[in-house]
């Protein structure tokens, strides 16, 4: 076992796997000689050189179409947005190409790309900068879509995303990457579409990914303290959702509380909410609710900044206002 950032763990696992297979490379904004902003790619144009580290223009959409056509005739393409943000700009590409070319090829080509940077809100990014753009993607046929919350987790699926034959996009939280956490050093990957049980518990089902996972490990805390016995299940795949591990939950706690970063108009939340009254409606014993941000752009001061996101004691007053009706 060996403690690694978070970051380091993405550079690990992007390392082995360039390393394994000739096919994977990386390209982005500064991802080579300087490293990458958060320094995933660190070192690894060093290792592997220009046509394997590429650094590119300021450019989303040319260097996100380029990797997709890449892909197509059988490479492995690692596209790092700076900020996942920009990666607006290249929207079409994503749902367009990425997301349809195997069903509109009629199957004849596969699209192998991991497209994956940092997201959420940071400390005092700015509202460009503070994107959360999971519910953007989920709307788009023929993605994959993760958000990992751990060292462990976050290499484990990264090498998964890389050697899946469809397009992943593989979110990272900016207030993650200092995460630290010991990593087996035997190889290991994990599942694309499974959620990840936290803890167990009979009282309440809470749902949550990314940072959030950690908001609301802090706030059960506070409730085992106080009697209450929550179980916390990390999604980690976000499209599709494992609606298999939310259902064994649900039928066993029948109360269910969802907290994200994610805007609540249209977020991650609301297409749980409507698949949860869809298929479990009658194991619940009151409405679901969700803590999610609020719908405005993210301000640049920090006192607004983080009155915009959910906090470990909203989560804490949530829980008891369900158990107690």
């Amino acid at each position: 076992m060996a403690k690694m950032f978070l970051f380091d763990a993405l550079r690990s696992a992007t390392d082995e796997e360039m390393s394994k297979d000739p096919t994977v490379f990386v390209l982005g904004e500064d991802v080579g000689h300087y490293g990458g902003s958060y320094k995933v790619t660190k070192d690894l144009h060093a290792k592997y050189g220009d046509l394997r580290v590429l650094d590119t223009p300021i450019a989303e959409n040319s260097f996100t179409g380029l990797a997709i056509g890449a892909s197509m005739t059988g490479l492995r393409p690692i596209v790092e947005g700076m900020n996942m943000s920009f990666l607006l700009l290249a929207f079409n590409q994503i749902s367009n190409n990425a997301g349809m070319l195997r069903y509109t090829s009629g199957g004849n080509f596969t699209v192998p790309i991991v497209i994956r940077g940092p997201g959420g809100v940071g400390r005092q990014l700015g509202a460009e900068h503070s994107q959360r753009l999971e519910a953007y993607f989920q709307a788009i046929p023929g993605l994959k879509i993760v958000a990992c919350s751990t060292p462990y987790n976050a290499k484990g699926l990264l090498k998964s995303a890389i050697r899946n034959n469809n397009p992943v996009v593989f979110f990272e939280h900016v207030l993650l990457y200092n995460l630290q956490e010991n990593i087996p050093d035997e190889e290991y990957y994990l599942p694309l579409d499974k959620a990840e049980l936290v803890r167990t518990g009979k009282d309440i089902t809470i749902l949550t990914y990314s940072r959030m996972r950690h908001h609301v490990l802090k706030a059960v805390e506070t409730l085992v303290s106080e009697g209450f016995d929550p179980e916390v299940i990390d999604l980690i795949s976000l499209k599709p959702l494992d609606m298999e591990s939310i259902g064994k939950s649900i039928k066993k706690t029948h109360r269910v509380l969802i907290v994200e970063e994610c805007m609540k108009t249209g977020g991650i939340a609301a297409e749980i909410i409507a698949r949860i009254n869809e298929t479990l409606f009658d194991e619940l014993d009151y409405e679901v609710v969700r803590l999610s941000s609020q719908d405005i752009p993210t301000p640049y001061n920090g006192l607004l900044e983080q009155a915009t996101v959910i906090h470990p004691h909203q989560i804490v007053k949530a829980v008891k206002e369900l158990l107690i009706n």
